[in-house]
């Protein structure tokens, strides 16, 4: 691993612990990211010189701290001095800030930095948008591409965000429990984002760190928190059961390896069985949620030894219940794999055309749709469709996986010749 990619590494999986414990302290969220962001540029100098700090982390809080502490100065500078009564009763205010780091509980700082992002007066959107931006440093471009939008309306609403928390005199402290359980569908719904972020990532590893298990780590602390709440079970199982794939979906030349062709004794059963007993219990509540649906399919495609044991008919079932619960176009493109599955090309390519013109921009819906055209024997129109999801791929691995389907169309047409 290179010198540079060790340090992301390090500073991304800092993040959510070092800008929670930063916002704590500052009560000042662009305060926060200020100084966690001087304290990244004093790392990528420092450490190449001396090596990786044993707690980076803490590390990166202290310096980003004393960062911050400089700005706080460098401001007070430039306003009047409050009165001499008011500045005799300040005390030491890095004396206790220090001690405050002595204490410092990360996991209680990740979660209130969770719960902060997710103040019900922000809107939906903005909430987990923030929180994708600020507790895992996301990038816009990343952010926008999970909600299928421009980088330009995700920059807005991003901005407007902040500026509403820094207006609106949001506390900055944990929430009591009836408070946590309103944000609770939001903050999963980030986490599970995160995660995606990861899942999707074009090599074995970087889809290891940092994101998806940082995401796996954030829902099990999630669950402790709320350990009777099934669809916080439902969160945790999905990822722990996509995660469990992670060895066996890229070849040793780093190609997507697509479900049905993996090597399922590379499979993480411990992750597997512990995903199965948390499905089986949040089941138990009879109260069904998409995640719980969403773990519910994974779980399906994990009990099946081989392929051709792949209850395709359950899955279709349940993303019929997800399309109920939760209505996507994105829902409908899943559900219509599993129609292919059961019923033929011709009755998937029914339910994906109309989606068109919501997912024009998706690069699943043109992989897909270029499949099941070349299973027709559409073929110029199936060389259309690989063409507009290359040029939406996001990693090589995706660009290489279209090509293959590409490079299969050319040869059939050479045959034909």
């Amino acid at each position: 691993m290179s010198e540079l990619a060790w340090i992301d590494l390090a500073l991304t999986a800092a993040r959510p612990q070092a800008m929670g414990a930063l916002l704590r302290y500052f009560r000042d969220l662009d305060l926060a990211e200020e100084a966690f962001q001087e304290a990244c540029l004093r790392a990528l100098k420092t450490w190449p010189a001396k090596g990786p700090p044993r707690d980076p982390a803490a590390w990166l809080i202290l310096v980003g701290r004393n960062s911050g502490i400089d700005r706080v100065r460098r401001r007070a500078r430039e306003r009047p001095l409050p009165p001499e009564e008011v500045l005799s009763d300040l005390g030491d205010a890095e004396d206790d800030l220090a001690e405050r780091l002595d204490g410092a509980h990360y996991r209680d700082d990740i979660l209130r930095l969770l719960f902060v992002c997710c103040h019900p007066d922000l809107p939906a959107t903005q909430q987990i948008a923030l929180a994708l931006r600020i507790v895992s440093g996301l990038s816009v471009k990343q952010i926008a591409r999970a909600f299928l939008v421009s980088e330009a309306a995700m920059e807005q609403r991003i901005t407007r965000a902040k500026a509403k928390v820094a207006a609106a005199g949001i506390p900055f402290e944990t929430p009591d429990a009836a408070a946590r359980a309103e944000r609770l569908s939001v903050v999963a719904a980030m986490v599970y984002l995160v995660f995606n972020e990861g899942y999707s990532a074009g090599t074995a590893a970087a889809a290891d760190a940092p994101f998806a298990t940082e995401a796996i780590r954030l829902s099990r602390l999630l669950l402790k928190l709320f350990p009777a709440e099934p669809e916080i079970m439902g969160l945790t199982a999905l990822t722990l059961i996509q995660h469990s794939r992670l060895a066996a979906r890229f070849d040793a030349d780093g190609q997507i390896v697509l479900l049905d062709d993996q090597d399922r004794t590379l499979w993480d059963r411990a992750l597997i069985d512990e995903a199965l007993v948390l499905i089986d219990k949040a089941m138990r509540h009879r109260a069904p949620g998409p995640f719980q649906v969403q773990a519910a399919i994974a779980a399906l495609h994990a009990r099946a030894a081989t392929p051709g044991e792949t209850d395709w008919a359950g899955i279709e079932r349940l993303y019929r219940t997800l399309e109920r619960l939760q209505p996507s176009p994105v829902v409908t493109l899943n559900r219509a794999v599993a129609v292919w599955r059961l019923e033929g090309a011709e009755a998937a390519l029914a339910l994906v055309e109309p989606l068109g013109e919501r997912l024009s921009g998706y690069f699943h819906f043109h992989g897909l749709r270029g499949g099941l055209l070349k299973e027709l024997g559409r073929r110029e129109e199936a060389r259309a469709a690989f063409d507009r999801a290359i040029a939406l791929a996001r990693t090589p691995a995706e660009a290489a996986h279209i090509r293959q389907h590409l490079d299969g169309l050319q040869r059939e047409r050479a045959e034909a010749d």
